[in-house]
């Protein structure tokens, strides 16, 4: 069987594997930076005496605590360098980040993958997982691939339950897409513990997954230490000035939320309706289960690749039988919905 990004497809007309943002930056981003690349002879300023103070403001945070990276990837592999070496733990979620255990093999270090609940942390497990060789702990909130979440209680829990030289870093990329009520932004927690880091990122819902710029909120001592291995130049000047701009512009990350939201539950549901297994999401993609056999997840994803729309499998057997659909335009999900019904309901 052909898998869903083999060279005979088509380009792609409708591109729901990434998880960009499909709204893209607001305006004045796209401005600020055009008007920066007029000065690319020139080295950038530091990004964290601009950025960092605006985003305190906006989130109410010390800027002194704050780390501006190459997107939050370039701050967790820093996260690991600074905490990791050979003999030492990190402990992720089985099913979360696919990516995450490659932090702990960059440094030497093992990577302890636990089991999660339908996709969705347990922090029992976690808990259970710690030896005294344990110095991180990697968690996603929400999750990616699944889109799940746990609670701000469940968060302070297993922080209460670590040694204080197990450090607790949390990923938040989604976090402005979540609407559940028992959510907690991660930077509450780093800012009264000095043992917690939370990355976030302007590839998300800001639309800047092409300038690459994340953050990380965490105690001056990590943020000391993660410093001073960053590159001189972390950041282009066009892409600061992008996310700066991006920060004031509210009313597009307030309409980016409600479309997404909107779109996202409405595409849960028709896939529900279609009888396929919907993991709730907080985030801009949904995981969809499909039953083993012909129709199959596989089988659908090149169906779709045949038709333009390209959509995400992953190598884990535990996604054999999933796909991942980012949110995209409404007349995207729309078409997407509509393949999909085809698929599973050829003879209609």
């Amino acid at each position: 069987m052909l898998s869903n990004d083999a060279r005979d497809f088509p380009p792609a007309r409708i591109a729901l594997n990434s998880n960009e943002s499909a709204f893209g930056p607001c305006p004045s981003a796209i401005d600020a930076a055009a008007a920066a690349s007029a000065n690319l002879a020139r080295y950038p300023e530091n990004p964290g005496s601009l950025l960092a103070p605006a985003l305190a403001r906006r989130h109410g945070l010390d800027p002194d605590r704050i780390v501006i990276g190459n997107g939050s990837d370039d701050l967790l592999a820093r996260l690991a360098r600074v905490y990791l070496e050979s003999g030492n733990e990190m402990i992720r979620s089985r099913n979360g980040y696919l990516k995450s255990p490659n932090y702990a093999f960059a440094t030497n270090a093992l990577p302890v993958s636990v089991p999660d609940v339908e996709f969705t942390t347990s922090v029992d497990a976690i808990v259970d997982a710690v030896t005294d060789d344990t110095r991180m702990i990697y968690i996603a909130n929400p999750e990616n691939p699944a889109g799940t979440y746990i609670s701000g209680a469940e968060i302070r829990r297993l922080h209460q339950a670590l040694p204080e030289n197990v450090v607790l870093v949390l990923d938040c990329a989604y976090e402005e897409y979540v609407d559940a009520e028992d959510y907690e932004a991660g930077q509450r927690l780093a800012h009264h513990a000095d043992n917690v880091v939370v990355t976030r990122t302007f590839s998300k819902i800001y639309g800047l997954a092409g300038a690459r710029v994340g953050w990380m909120y965490a105690s001056h001592e990590i943020v000391d230490m993660v410093s001073r291995i960053g590159l001189t130049f972390p950041v282009a000047s066009a892409s600061v000035a992008a996310a700066l701009a991006a920060l004031e512009d509210e009313t597009h990350i307030k309409q980016v939320y409600h479309t997404n939201r909107r779109l996202r539950n409405a595409f849960s549901a028709s896939m529900k309706n279609l009888g396929l297994k919907v993991y709730p999401s907080q985030t801009n993609f949904v995981l969809l289960e499909f039953k083993p056999g012909d129709q199959s997840a596989a089988a659908c994803a090149e169906y779709l690749r045949r038709q333009g729309i390209a959509v995400r499998r992953f190598a884990s057997a535990a996604y054999e039988n999933c796909i991942r659909v980012t949110i995209g335009f409404e007349a995207d999900m729309k078409l997407t919905k509509s393949k999909i019904t085809e698929f599973l309901n050829p003879s209609t």
